[in-house]
This record gives C-alpha cells, structure tokens and sequence, in this order.
C-alpha cells in the first residue's frame, strides 16, 4: 500500500500557499545547491544525492508530478502534489504539499523522500508530517 508524508504550511510558514510549480523549483534547487557540493568536494554528489528526473504524465499534468530513477535497484519513484486540507474540522484550511511512495518504491526512496520533505519544510517553514506519524515543526 503506498505511503505519505505531507508539509502543511501553517500561520507561522513563510508563504501561506505554494504552487506544483513552487515544489518543482524548490527540488531543482535542492538539485542545484547539492551538486555545487559535489563540485566542491570533486566528486559527483548531485547523481547521489539528486538520483531521479521530472516527469509528468497527461492525466496529472497540473496536479501532481513525479520523481522517476534511471537506477532502479536502489530507486523507484515519489511522488508530488499539492492541495489544500481542513484540519480537526475547522474552518482553516491549508495549503500542503504531499509526498507520496508507491506500492513498489524502495528504501532508497523513502530516504530520498524523507531528504526532500525535511528541505522543503525548512525552506518554506512548514510542519512535516512524516511517513511514521511524526510531526516536524520548522519555524520560517
């Protein structure tokens, strides 16, 4: 059964909203910042630390995308979308971002998919909701 971790942007986040576009950009940089690591460090960090490409099918194009490896010994896919929640039944909603496993990922990918949620809910200042229940606050 697949697994799901979110990033609820909360009062206290950086931006109460974020867009299928935002969470793309914020992973290219992920890509990016670690891959001048690697150049630093004189090896190829980036394909280790960043091992997937973008993909998009028809059918989810501009509601969700996801992460596909060229190595699928070690890794699979994850998935991203963004919407919106209603919490406790209150009349606040929130904008999340959701990262989901598939049936067939790998350990690698939930360590990637772990990685990835923990940048992004530091960047945006957002509570991560992680794939064993816990919660992560991260202030902005």
């Amino acid at each position: 059964m697949a697994s799901h971790a979110y990033i609820k942007l909360v009062s206290s986040s950086s931006q109460q909203e974020v867009t299928l576009e935002e969470v793309r950009k914020l992973l290219k940089y992920y890509r990016e910042i670690t891959g001048k690591t690697g150049r630093q460090l004189g090896w190829k960090y980036e394909e280790a630390a960043f091992p997937y490409e973008f993909a998009e099918t028809p059918d989810g194009k501009g509601k969700w995308f996801y992460l596909r490896a060229a190595d699928k010994d070690n890794y699979r896919y994850i998935v991203f979308a963004v919407d919106s929640d209603h919490t406790n039944n209150s009349e606040i909603q929130y904008n999340i971002i959701q990262v989901t496993l598939p049936d067939d990922a790998t350990h690698g990918d939930k360590s990637k998919a772990n990685e990835f949620s923990k940048f992004m809910a530091k960047k945006l200042g957002g509570e991560l909701h992680l794939f064993n229940g816990r919660i992560m606050h991260h202030k902005a």
